[in-house]
């Protein structure tokens, strides 16, 4: 049983329509999916990916009325962007200070040249040379030429106070491999690796109980969620469950299966499948152009859509 890789990100926006028109606007995602949170159905659930909607690809928001996150220990604390070559790195660090979005300098970290920026709502985002490997699948609508669009996820850092625990659930029961160190602001970071490995299956922890408690709110993670291929997810309940880790079980999401469970830090955890994808109630060449719900929701979307706002 292995891992393949980061599946999807999900954060939380007070601001459904800036988060809007900043992933599809100033960092040039595609809208691949506009549906609600299926526990909170008040709430959009907004995925934005590359072309194809791609397994690996999507950064998630629910978009709650909530305050900002409060930085801390126990929590997701970098989501990385990957893109290709040095030259789109200065691309971007050019455009970012063309629209005024906070952001630093190129610089070398674990290996990789990465560019660190902020959305609007102090959500913290990397973009990572990851060399151009594997596949890429532009949007042609987007307003990023081709060659410097973003080209899916990773990798993912958390910042927990307890390594240890942490480390043997990735590494005993999610069967993760702990590859490498490196220190990053005087913080030692362990590196795990999934599947085939690179920057789109990687998992960073940083080990740093000197910060106080995270608190969830908007420009913050929700969780995380790893990749598995269709059909799996009952094995990952059993091995959980085997594992002593309290866990959700499998749920269906409609476009993917899932199961929900915490990790030692209480940082919460998915595992999803690839399938069947965003293309099972729409076509490929009109994702995310109008709001999509699942069939146990489709009676109730009268009164869903009146309670959302437009974006």
């Amino acid at each position: 049983m292995e891992l393949g890789g980061i599946h999807h990100l999900t954060a939380i926006t007070a601001d459904a329509p800036g988060n809007h028109a900043f992933y599809t606007q100033a960092l040039g995602l595609r809208l691949v999916k506009k549906t609600v949170n299926q526990d909170d159905v008040r709430a959009y659930h907004l995925f934005y990916g590359d072309g194809a909607g791609s397994p690996g690809s999507d950064i998630t928001f629910f978009d709650w009325p909530v305050g900002r996150e409060r930085r801390g220990t126990g929590s997701i604390t970098g989501t990385g962007l990957r893109v290709a070559g040095r030259d789109t790195l200065a691309w971007w660090e050019e455009r970012l200070e063309r629209l005024a979005i906070t952001h630093g300098g190129v610089v070398e970290r674990d290996g990789r040249a990465v560019l660190d920026l902020e959305d609007p709502e102090g959500l913290r985002l990397s973009l990572f040379d990851d060399g151009g490997a594997g596949e890429a699948h532009p949007w042609e609508r987007s307003p990023v030429p081709a060659k410097h669009q973003i080209r899916g996820l990773g990798p993912i850092t958390l910042t927990v106070g307890k390594p240890e625990p942490t480390h043997r659930l990735l590494t005993e029961v999610l069967n993760m491999r702990a590859v490498r160190r490196y220190e990053t602001g005087g913080v030692e970071v362990q590196v795990y690796e999934m599947g085939a490995g690179g920057a789109g299956a990687e998992l960073h922890v940083a080990a740093d109980a000197g910060q106080p408690a995270a608190g969830q709110g908007a420009g913050g993670c929700h969780h995380v969620a790893f990749r598995t291929p269709d059909g799996t997810i009952e094995s990952w309940v059993e091995q959980l469950r085997g594992s002593r880790v309290a866990n959700s079980g499998k749920i269906d999401r409609h476009y993917f299966q899932s199961l929900y469970f915490r990790e030692p830090n209480g940082i919460l955890f998915e595992i999803a499948t690839d399938g069947p994808g965003f293309t099972v109630d729409e076509p490929l060449d009109s994702l995310g152009e109008s709001l999509s719900l699942p069939p146990f929701l489709e009676p109730s979307r009268p009164e869903i859509e009146a309670n959302l706002k437009p974006l």
